[in-house]
């Protein structure tokens, strides 16, 4: 929203296009639940293209038919195919239910078989990162059998696919997939410092992570804020939420994670802040997965036992971030500049 929306001019912009400029596009599908954020991308990339007078552009191509066959499984048709021979072409797919991966899958392990040049997966939220590791037996690494089955794409004309990934789980994830692939990994993050310097009390913000995992992840991405780290410590049979190292006192305190589920440990996180003297408590989360409508929880309320996020940070990772971002405190902090930026910053011909 933050940029014009060049889209209607986009037919217009295709028809007049030289030969040698036709042949520079790069082709955007999606799937059918990311159109919305397909369409910011390609008008955030055009706008940005227009400003360093960029030799490629994007074209995005709603070409994919996703109907299904009368036994529910997929029935699959992509219109403009032919026209993808010798070009680089991305797909901006969301694993956001395990009903939607096999349709996907699907047309991923489809195009390179048509001639594209280069192939880019944009998948900004790797949905099995948290089941990365075995902690006993039995236990199935879900994140292994993803990474598996995405690294057996097949090859482009010029060479593996690149897989980008925003604020993946575990770092350590990318040692899952093969050769077959390039994974990625991408951080949000650009996202909520620009955000930060808009607050009107941005000299009273900190930066609060909800437990060690999170501080090491993130922390060297905010080295000019003061810093505030909690943990869960046993209290007798129960466990809580503490305020490890940093004083709140007086602060605006962001706390920040790379996803959200029931948000529980946002909440305890919130409660210790503001009982360790912070003035107001707000968070970011690049994936807002919240299962079964645990967003409700965060909405303004009277209940004492909760506490009121004066702001509500997320990105647009999964479709239904879109929706959730209507309600207060949320706010929406799409991904289409970061991903435009990235476009138009590494040349696919390379």
């Amino acid at each position: 929203p933050d940029c014009p929306d060049f889209t209607a001019l986009l037919p217009f912009r295709v028809a007049i296009m030289t030969t040698a400029e036709r042949s520079s596009s790069i082709f955007l599908f999606c799937h059918k639940s990311t159109k919305s954020l397909a369409q910011r991308i390609v008008s955030s990339t055009a706008s940005k293209a227009l400003l360093v007078d960029a030799t490629r552009n994007v074209e995005f191509h709603d070409a994919i038919d996703w109907g299904e066959f009368s036994d529910a499984w997929p029935n699959i048709f992509i219109n403009s195919v032919k026209e993808c021979a010798g070009k680089d072409v991305i797909f901006l797919a969301s694993f956001h239910s395990p009903q939607v991966v096999f349709e996907q899958l699907s047309v991923l392990y489809a195009f390179p078989r048509y001639l594209v040049r280069s192939f880019t997966i944009i998948l900004p939220y790797f949905s099995t990162g948290t089941m990365e590791r075995v902690d006993m037996e039995g236990q199935v690494a879900t994140a292994m059998t993803l990474a598996k089955l995405l690294s057996a794409i097949p090859l482009s004309a010029r060479g593996p696919a690149q897989l980008i990934m925003f604020d993946i789980h575990a770092l350590q994830e990318r040692f899952y997939f093969t050769d077959n692939v390039i994974p990625r990994l991408e951080t949000a993050i650009p996202l909520l410092l620009q955000r930060l310097m808009r607050l009107e009390d941005r000299q009273d913000v900190s930066i609060a992570f909800p437990d060690e995992g999170a501080y090491k992840r993130f922390h060297s991405l905010f080295s000019s804020y003061e810093l505030i780290t909690c943990i869960k410590v046993r209290e007798g049979t129960k466990r809580v939420v503490t305020v490890k190292d940093g004083s709140p006192v007086g602060r605006h305190v962001v706390i920040v994670d790379d996803l959200v589920q029931s948000g529980g440990t946002l909440q305890e996180c919130a409660k210790a802040l503001m009982s360790s003297g912070a003035k107001a408590i707000s968070a970011y989360v690049t994936h807002a997965v919240f299962p079964q409508g645990s967003w409700k929880k965060f909405l303004h309320s009277d209940d004492s036992s909760r506490v009121n996020f004066r702001h509500f940070w997320i990105t647009d990772s999964l479709p239904s971030a879109i929706d959730i971002a209507k309600q207060e405190p949320f706010e929406l902090l799409s991904l289409s500049d970061i991903v435009a930026e990235m476009l138009l910053a590494y040349d696919l011909k390379r």
